[in-house]
């Protein structure tokens, strides 16, 4: 492709796009892409071919999607030069990137590491680590020491894939890697639920190893009856416990304790105790933290610090909040937090969590005032983010919620320089015509790099063309400059009051779960089959419109006046169940009534908490964000100057637990 056409593509998009009128040869254009797109669903190759040379000989701004499209479904047989081409008809787009993926990962299939290494630095997004694992191998094979970067690489890689599992292998042949390294790495796999994984590592040390990991996945207990002694068995049996301890912690815990501790060496049984400590903890067992201690013992005894997984490490320290009503164990709290990985650890969940542990027991130390101030200091570096612990933070330093200062509105430059940039106006393109997924991508890549000046003025570009999603996301990225109207817009407003009123549910509320549950996107349609700004499911639909008297098509669930009305009403109904539980009733709008019903058996625990042991790492996310959202749009629909005196905590009410005996029984018929 010549300039001056790369030069005519992206000036002529720029404009279509901003225009909100839609020319009959624009209208063209996009049939066209979007019958390209079903010729690839089809696999028509002929037809995508055709429709690839069209839309570049028609100057069509989104022909580059069609010639991804097309070099995509061929990959397998295409040679290095027509990459080159394509390279160069896209250069700095998306396409040109996204292809560069697919390329890297083909090289690395096809064990062309030379081609590879020579591509691989012009790999702008570099976020696929099967691509880096193979790109680590052609460095080993070029003499160059990549032993740390290839064992981190290989050790968070969680799904079975040839290009971690080769570079594993190649360097455990070459001496490199070792059996231990490949143990950790089965264990790594079935503690993540990954069996495949865990055979690849076996695999490496043995063929009957890896043979024996497929039995005692698919049968551990059985395993385990017929286990035989010696190093080897040592391993697989503490794999057959942890995966045991998957499906019944309590009877793997039995196992333990009665033979295997003891069989075991230490090491061993600590990262079987973990196991069932990290699966009762996801099943919410008093248990759980004893599990942990054990293991934390068999660790000392083996005189090694012994490196779980970050996900086992959270799991410790949520079982440690849970173990007893208003008695979490905060030393194995801290002792948890400090065992994760450095970027882990500057999570805003676990430094406000370590820092209450340092302050409770601040009190009973005889370094309680330096604890306290490095409590203090680790409140004060999260306080000011608008997230959930943000908030709690700076409750715990006593001070109000405060907004940002608003930043200076955006000059027409910026707002002109945003609608300029092609990748934005691709990525509008595309959503408008319903292609979202390819839109979003294209969208995002286009932000990399952007300061926050240029990340306000392109989510201002998204809201004023009523792209929610991209307007809020985007928003939310920037860091000094921060527009709280921007970032929680109120669009839809007359349907939510409406609804409001209707129900005689918060308005903040409905907008906080609206925020969360489609970024205001009236037409998405989720993987779960639930619709529209409220993400109603047609069965929830149905029961809610019965109950308060609806006349209800199913046809109508993507109305906006609809959707909101059973979305909120749903949320009614919820709420009365939950005695007015906002965190209950969040939590089971996203997970459905019955599962908070169980979660919320056992100890009386302080909300917060027991949000943070929710076992679905979504709804637990989701809760999170919809209690905060609800806050700043209590502000925002409000008086602004009311978050000086909000509380989080006092949002999120008084502390869960089982139901009380004088409430009414649940409602079981809420779906």
């Amino acid at each position: 492709m010549t300039r001056t056409l790369a030069r005519w593509l992206l000036k002529g998009l720029a404009v279509a796009v901003l225009a909100n009128a839609m020319p009959a040869c624009a209208q063209s254009g996009n049939d066209a892409v979007l019958e390209a797109r079903e010729a690839l669903r089809k696999k028509d190759r002929a037809r995508l071919a055709a429709l690839r040379d069209s839309t570049i000989a028609e100057r069509n701004p989104l022909a580059m999607w069609v010639d991804y499209w097309e070099i995509g479904q061929r990959l397998q047989f295409v040679q290095a030069d027509e990459i080159a081409a394509f390279y160069q008809r896209w250069r700095g787009s998306y396409v040109e990137d996204r292809l560069r993926n697919d390329w890297l990962l083909e090289l690395g299939r096809r064990r062309d590491f030379k081609t590879l290494a020579a591509d691989f630095p012009s790999f702008r997004m570099n976020d696929d680590r099967e691509v880096s694992c193979y790109a680590l191998l052609a460095d080993h094979l070029d003499g160059k020491d990549v032993r740390a970067a290839a064992r981190s690489a290989w050790f968070a890689q969680r799904e079975a894939d040839d290009g971690c599992a080769l570079l594993a292998a190649t360097l455990y042949d070459a001496k490199q890697l070792t059996e231990a390294d490949a143990w950790r790495k089965a264990r790594l796999a079935i503690d993540g639920n990954k069996p495949r994984a865990a055979r690849q590592a076996a695999l490496m040390v043995n063929t009957r190893a890896a043979s024996d990991v497929d039995d005692l996945a698919d049968n551990p207990a059985r395993y385990l009856t017929r286990a035989l002694g010696g190093r080897q068995a040592n391993q697989l049996n503490t794999l057959a416990l942890m995966r045991l301890a998957s499906t019944d912690p309590e009877l793997a815990a039995n196992l333990l304790s009665g033979k295997w501790e003891a069989a075991l060496p230490p090491e061993l049984a600590a990262w079987a105790w973990a196991a069932v400590g990290k699966q009762a903890a996801l099943k919410l067992l008093p248990e759980a933290s004893g599990y942990f201690t054990r293991a934390a013992l068999l660790s000392s005894k083996a005189a090694i610090s012994i490196d779980w997984a970050d996900e086992t490490l959270a799991w410790k320290a949520r079982a440690a909040l849970r173990a007893g009503e208003n008695a979490p164990r905060w030393q194995q709290v801290v002792q948890a937090i400090d065992a994760m990985n450095p970027i882990e650890q500057r999570d805003a969940t676990w430094v406000y969590w370590k820092a209450r542990a340092l302050r409770a027991l601040a009190k009973d130390s005889a370094e309680g005032d330096g604890l306290r101030a490095q409590a203090t200091a680790m409140f004060e570096s999260i306080a000011p983010q608008f997230g959930f612990y943000g908030m709690l933070a700076a409750e715990e330093l006593g001070r109000p919620i405060t907004l940002p200062v608003a930043p200076q509105p955006l000059t027409q430059d910026e707002r002109d320089a945003a609608a300029r940039q092609p990748g934005l106006a691709r990525a509008l393109a595309l959503v408008s015509i319903g292609l979202r997924s390819e839109g979003v991508r294209e969208w995002n890549f286009t932000l990399r790099g952007m300061e926050e000046r240029e990340l306000l003025a392109a989510a201002q570009l998204a809201c004023d063309r009523r792209v929610w999603d991209r307007c809020v996301n985007t928003s939310d990225r920037t860091r000094g400059e921060i527009d709280i109207a921007q970032r929680y817009p109120t669009p839809f407003r007359a349907e939510v009051m409406a609804a409001s009123k209707a129900t005689a549910v918060d308005p903040a509320l409905i907008y906080g779960v609206m925020r969360q549950e489609s970024r205001f996107q009236p037409d998405i349609r989720s993987s779960a089959n639930a619709y529209g700004l409220m993400q109603v499911i047609q069965p929830t639909a149905k029961n809610v419109a019965k109950r308060i008297g609806m006349a209800y098509d199913p046809a109508q669930i993507m109305d906006v006046p609809t959707n909101v009305q059973l979305g909120s009403s749903y949320l009614r109904l919820l709420l009365d169940d939950f005695g007015g539980s906002q965190v209950l009733s969040a939590t089971a709008y996203n997970a459905g009534p019955g599962r908070p019903r169980r979660w919320r058996d056992g100890p009386k625990l302080e909300p917060a908490i027991w949000i943070e042991n929710i076992p679905f790492n979504e709804t637990r996310d989701y809760v999170k964000k919809v209690m905060s959202n609800t806050l700043l749009y209590a502000t925002l629909l409000n008086d602004p100057t009311a978050l000086q005196t909000a509380s989080l905590k006092a949002r999120l009410g008084k502390p869960v637990g089982p139901r009380e005996v004088t409430a009414p029984p649940p409602d079981g018929s809420l779906p």
